[in-house]
Parts: structure tokens; C-alpha cells; sequence
């Protein structure tokens, strides 16, 4: 018999906010994902430059840093193109020119299992 091996969808959780942070890598783990971490979309970026597994980012609006969320589904638009975006904010809501097309916006606080939905259908698009 022969075992098969899949690799599980990698998701970059991109959050300033330790503890909010922790609850979605805990969250998205639990439902079979791989999970990064980065503290703010500047380290983001530089995750993202090095790792070309990640399938999904999941990020906050507001950070420290040059990059705000939105800068960064921008920037991944521009250079990640086969990685998808997920904004999640409880501060804001994007405007028409504020999201990149094809990123989502969750509005805080949203239900977890609407997270793990959403990267699962991003993680396999």
C-alpha cells in the first residue's frame, strides 16, 4: 500500500496585535494549514520574497511600518500573483480604490469558522 502525501495550503497571518495574531494561527492551524507569522506587512514582504509556498495572506489594516494592509494586498498584486489576500479590520472599511481586485475584506469582529471558509476557498483557487 502506498501512502500519499499532501502538503497542507501555507497561509502568511500578517498582525501587530500579539494576541489576535495568535488566535488566527492557532485557529488556521487547527484546520490543517501551514501558518507564518509577521508582526507587520514590511515583514510580510520580506517573508513573501522568500518563501513561494505561501498559497494565502491574511492581514490587518493598521500595523507599524511603511506598509499599511491595504499596501500590502497592493504589493502582492504587483509581485506575488498567485497569492491571494484576505483584509480583516474592526477600524475601517476599504473604499472603492483601497483594495486590490480579488482581495477580501472581513469586517472584525467576523466568526472564525467565516475566516477558515474564506482561506480555504482562496487556498484552493
Amino acid at each position: 500500500m502506498t501512502e500519499s502525501f499532501t502538503t497542507p495550503p501555507v497561509v502568511l497571518v500578517v498582525e501587530d496585535e500579539a494576541l489576535v495574531r495568535m488566535l488566527a494561527v492557532d485557529v488556521l492551524e487547527e484546520a490543517g494549514f501551514e501558518v507564518i507569522k509577521a508582526p507587520s506587512a514590511d515583514y510580510a514582504v520580506l517573508v513573501l520574497d522568500k518563501r513561494h509556498d505561501i498559497r494565502v495572506v491574511f492581514t490587518d489594516v493598521d500595523m507599524p511600518g511603511r506598509l499599511n494592509g491595504f499596501q500590502l494586498a497592493r504589493h502582492i498584486q504587483d509581485h506575488h500573483h498567485r497569492v491571494r489576500v484576505i483584509i480583516g479590520s474592526g477600524k475601517c472599511r476599504p473604499g472603492p480604490d483601497d483594495i486590490a481586485p480579488g482581495t477580501r475584506f472581513l469586517q472584525k469582529p467576523y466568526p472564525l469558522e467565516v475566516l477558515v471558509r474564506e482561506v480555504r476557498r482562496l487556498a484552493a483557487a
